[in-house]
């Protein structure tokens, strides 16, 4: 448990770790009739043949993952999919990550400090109770700055006004990587584009099949259409159309909610046989 709903699950799962890079993530299905869910993956052991996904309850799939326990089995994981994210010397890079982003981008920054870089972190959460590996990151980070919506822990605000804080106090940034809410990095990209400061933006949450064979994930980049599990996960984020991105993630609310009450009722109606 890392947070409130939030869940660090190892999976036994050899081939992936041996081949996985950051910026990658796995398509799992827990049953047959289960959807398929893409998670990034959080971290790889490839001696001992082990990855970590981490995720948040929040639909059916999530919750009926979450109460899974060690020495259960899911049904399939396929992975790695996407591409791996460019890792390089830059210079000063600024990995911003908002909530559950923040496990996404730890092999990042791991990675980029490893390349040469001096890593600046900035991690948003809404109050200190959900604050999510404050130590791992700071491990792998030149500089760690935590913020919380509310001022309960770390800098009051949010990951944009410390990355503008960032900016005025004359530090030469030389790319911006942002994980987490699609609002957050839409902000992110906005704040970064008048001072032509590379930004990456990880477009994860809209992907579904993972394989491109769906299309859900059709997301206008620079003008053309591109698909977020095959062509991605990572774009330019002064050219994505965020607006048409958050309208499409809304596309099935409705059915999601359904879904979700669905699962609820049969959660209930089951204690209610076992007691």
């Amino acid at each position: 448990m890392l947070g409130p709903g939030i869940k660090r699950f190892e999976l036994d799962a050899r081939d992936i770790a041996r081949k996985a890079l950051p910026g990658q993530f796995v398509v799992l299905r827990i049953r047959e009739e289960g959807e398929r869910i893409p998670l990034t993956i959080a971290d790889t052991r490839p001696d001992d043949g082990v990855i970590a996904i981490v995720f948040q309850e929040v639909g059916k799939s999530t919750k009926l993952l979450g109460t899974l326990e060690k020495g259960d089995s899911i049904l399939d994981v396929i992975g790695p999919l996407g591409n791996p994210s460019e890792i390089e010397k830059f210079g000063t890079v600024v990995c911003v990550a908002g909530g559950v982003g923040t496990p996404e981008i730890l092999p990042l920054a791991r990675a980029l400090t490893q390349a040469g870089n001096k890593v600046i972190t900035i991690l948003g959460f809404r109050n200190k109770d959900l604050i999510l590996m404050e130590p791992e990151m700071k491990a792998v980070s030149s500089e760690l700055i935590v913020t919380t919506d509310d001022g309960s822990n770390g800098t009051k605000g949010f990951v944009t006004d410390a990355l503008k804080q960032v900016i005025e106090r004359g530090t030469k940034v030389d790319r911006v990587i942002a994980v987490g809410p699609v609002i957050m990095m839409k902000m992110v990209s906005k704040l970064t584009e008048p001072h032509a400061i590379p930004t990456i933006v990880s477009l994860n949450p809209i992907m579904l099949d993972g394989t491109g064979m769906c299309g859900a994930c059709r997301v206008n980049v620079g003008g053309e259409t591109k698909l977020a599990c095959v062509d991605g996960p990572e774009f330019d984020g002064h050219k994505v159309d965020f607006d048409l991105l958050m309208q499409r993630l809304k596309i099935y609310l409705p059915q999601e909610k359904e879904s979700l009450e669905l699962f609820k009722k049969t959660c209930e109606h089951q204690g209610e046989n076992d007691a």
